[in-house]
């Protein structure tokens, strides 16, 4: 079962979010902030990590450069997710690390897929079985 690091700082965003996730069979792992989402996916070691761009703390361009700047975690598939719709946030987003990036509202079926082909480029499951 793939692991799913959901690091979302809205209560909303991320009880919906998570519940979908793991309807679908991932294991879904949560952090309420951007240095958490860092220590957790050092931790943890997720097979893909959702983040929002907005976050307390330390936002998530930040949390993503740092992620892929350590060796344990450089590895591991990063998706963008922001309400920021804008071509030039798709651009900052690569920029900073992210493999891929997703606009909010979350279209799931879209997220699905960017997750999916993600995870199997990383070597790991393509996803949970249906």
């Amino acid at each position: 079962m793939p692991r799913i690091l959901l690091v979302e700082d809205n209560e909303m965003n991320r009880d919906m979010l998570s519940r979908r996730l793991q309807r679908r069979g991932y294991e879904v792992l949560i952090a309420v902030d951007g240095q958490l989402g860092v220590e957790m996916a050092q931790a943890e070691l997720p097979d893909l990590i959702l983040m929002d761009m907005s976050l307390p703390t330390i936002d998530g361009w930040e949390a993503t450069r740092a992620l892929k700047a350590a060796a344990a975690t450089k590895d591991i598939p990063v998706i963008a997710l922001t309400a920021h719709a804008m071509s030039t946030d798709r651009d900052k987003a690569i920029e900073a690390g992210c493999d891929d990036y997703d606009t909010k509202p979350i279209e799931l079926s879209r997220l699905l897929g960017k997750m999916e082909t993600l995870l199997g480029q990383s070597g790991g499951s393509a996803g949970p079985t249906q």
